[in-house]
């Protein structure tokens, strides 16, 4: 048995139910799997069920949430030990196992493959096309973005204000039939502000008084992180946590976000003074950094005269998160030759100075390279991006198409770099020419 509810009455009864994978509804109805003689509980008062690998207790009404050490929640992650209870029956999780990462809602096999392909490629054209409508230009971001997104990974969009970021992550958000929020990051912001915070609440029945986890922006799809240079590093380590973790811990009551999660942050690279830049650890936890640009004349001409007109802008829903969630399974799956495995840990190789195949002009300029993270990200870009295209076959073309903006924020120019005007685009943009592709007759 791998995982099991062991429960205690107010009696001293216990009992073990065990886990087979199926929801076990709990509750004083009869038709319930888990039957309470408890006053407080409802006739169907919670599930326990299990969603992409990782077990979840979760109360049917919020009126009459889950109790954890004096605390209230309509939800729960259950671990290993981890307790609640209705009324005064306690609950705790047992579990042989303990799951690490999971993709949500997708253990199942793909039975057509390019059909799935078709489908995700009719729906990026559709995506593309909405966003169009109300977006001028950017369309190397749009493009961007929506890479990362079906591959799970996170944006930091650099640029200066007025370029249309916010209305990219509200367009977004419409086309996928997502919640969308956004958090202005200033110096005062604390943690609590973006994760929720603990309210003590008084029983108007019974009058007892208890915490109740109140949740803050964070629990959303997607969340726009505007200006996040601009709160301290703890503000900041706070959010990015989430964003690796995909889920929030207060006062040891661990609360999974929703699915799919996806953040985009933005930064100005003009105004420098009163901010706090991301540490390269930091920065490390988003797969691209996208570079966002001025419009070309013509678009901006078009920017100005329609966005000053009396006119509704307004996008159709293309995808709900169930399709999206599918589609990031969907680039899992797809399977990449040891030819570009190679290619891609040879050039993430090649951006540190101490590794004994690193060109000269690495060694010169680089005074940190990227990490085995960046080498994960270029296969999942490289995925998304064939897949986007209509193709079941990644090659290197594709990793080269994704290199600059996984490869820039992780590789570190020294002074030596500075003082020549190099950065670190221009270092990746030599990689790149320096950096040759496997031989298939030499078999590497």
């Amino acid at each position: 048995m791998t995982e099991r509810l062991i429960i205690r009455t107010a009696h001293g009864h216990i009992s073990e139910v065990p886990l087979d994978g199926a929801a076990l509804v709990i509750g004083s109805d009869p038709s319930c799997n888990v039957i309470l003689n408890d006053s407080a509980a409802q006739p169907q008062h919670a599930v326990v069920s299990k969603e992409g690998g990782t077990w979840l207790a979760r109360a049917y009404d919020d009126s009459a949430p889950l109790v954890l050490d004096g605390r209230v929640s309509p939800e729960l992650r259950l671990e290993h030990g981890a307790r609640f209870a209705i009324g005064a029956t306690q609950f705790e999780f047992s579990s042989e196992r303990t799951s690490l990462e999971s993709l949500p809602g997708g253990s199942e096999e793909i039975s057509n493959p390019e059909e799935a392909v078709a489908q995700l490629y009719a729906a990026q054209e559709r995506v593309t096309s909405e966003m169009a409508r109300v977006i001028v230009g950017q369309s190397a971001v749009v493009k961007q973005i929506l890479v990362a997104l079906f591959a799970r990974g996170h944006c930091l969009l650099v640029g200066t204000p007025g370029l249309a970021k916010t209305l990219m992550a509200r367009a977004l958000a419409g086309t996928l039939e997502l919640q969308c929020k956004r958090v202005q990051f200033t110096p005062d912001l604390m943690p609590a502000d973006i994760t929720g915070t603990d309210v003590l609440e008084e029983d108007p029945v019974t009058n007892a008084r208890q915490f109740r986890f109140k949740r803050g922006p964070i629990f959303t799809n997607l969340l726009l992180a505007d200006e996040i240079n601009r709160t301290p590093p703890k503000t900041q380590a706070a959010l990015l946590e989430a964003m690796q973790e995909r889920r929030v811990t207060t006062s040891g009551v661990t609360h999974e976000l929703p699915q799919p999660f996806f953040v985009i942050a933005t930064q100005n690279p003009i105004e420098q003074e009163g901010t706090y830049p991301l540490p390269e650890a930091q920065l490390d936890r988003f797969m691209f950094c996208v570079k966002v640009g001025y419009p070309s004349a013509e678009e901006e001409e078009r920017i100005i005269m329609e966005t000053t007109q009396d006119a509704a802008r307004e996008v159709e829903r293309v995808l709900d998160g169930n399709s999206l969630i599918a589609f990031q399974h969907l680039v899992r799956k797809t399977p990449v030759s040891r030819h570009v495995g190679a290619y891609v840990t040879k050039l993430v190789r090649a951006t540190r100075p101490d590794a004994p195949d690193a060109p000269e002009f690495v060694s010169r300029w680089v005074r940190w390279g990227a990490g085995p993270r960046a080498g994960q990200y270029l296969i999942l870009a490289a995925k998304s991006h064939a897949l986007l295209n209509g193709r079941l076959n990644v090659s290197c073309d594709d990793v080269r198409e994704y290199a600059l903006p996984v490869l820039r924020h992780r590789v570190l120019c020294n002074f030596a770099a500075s003082s020549e005007g190099v950065d670190s685009d221009e270092i990746v943009r030599r990689i790149l020419e320096a950096v040759p592709e496997p031989d298939y007759a030499a078999g590497e």
